[in-house]
């Protein structure tokens, strides 16, 4: 009889995110994530499989949580421009109170580029989650007045999504909140009417 696994896979899964996220996947090593996740390395392997299967875990894990957090703010109180602010405001504040990790999915492609395809799967589907939730954003800003109408509420998904990009490698390279709080006011003040 197997022997039940005494730890909880969720806040194991947690920690390996942030160990990949602190040092992308090649500079992670077993070590770290035995450490990140408090398993021995052959409760990681038996529950895992190996390191590129709970890489991908933990890219999905990340995309799944990002989900949930533009979600809560587009679901909120406010009007789509509000809301897109709000969305790169607390993106900024993540960034300046956590250690400028950046995003996990940006430092991902940065490291995998798309030579190969099961990662490329992930980003994919984490790009088209997002866009698909940013256009319905901007969709519904174009209904209540908030967002320009001279622009495809597709074509300012894909805005959005890049400035969140390059906003999170802003903070990776040291900028200040002042730079990034900048960017974003620009960003909002191009879809927004108001």
């Amino acid at each position: 009889m197997a022997r039940p696994r005494e730890f909880d896979e969720t806040v194991a899964l947690e920690g390996a995110m942030n160990a990949f996220w602190a040092r992308g996947y090649e500079g992670t090593s077993t070590q770290d994530l035995c450490d990140a996740t408090g398993l021995g390395r052959s409760s990681i392997y038996n529950t895992f499989t190996s390191k590129r299967a709970l890489f991908e875990r933990a890219l999905d894990h990340y995309s799944a949580r990002g989900i949930r957090i533009r979600t809560a703010v587009i679901e909120g109180s406010g009007d789509a421009a509000e809301k897109i602010a709000r969305l790169l405001e607390d993106l900024i504040e993540d960034e300046l109170k956590h250690a400028r990790r950046g995003c996990l999915v940006v430092n991902t492609v940065a490291e995998f580029g798309v030579r190969d395809k099961e990662i490329t799967a992930h980003i994919e589907a984490d790009t088209a989650a997002h866009l698909a939730q940013l256009t319905a954003c901007a969709r519904a800003g174009q209904a209540d007045g908030s967002i320009t109408k001279d622009r495809k509420p597709a074509d300012i998904a894909q805005f959005v999504h890049s400035t969140i990009a390059g906003l999170r490698l802003m903070s990776r390279r040291g900028e200040s909140g002042a730079a990034m709080r900048a960017v974003a006011d620009i960003a909002v003040s191009a879809i927004a009417t108001h």
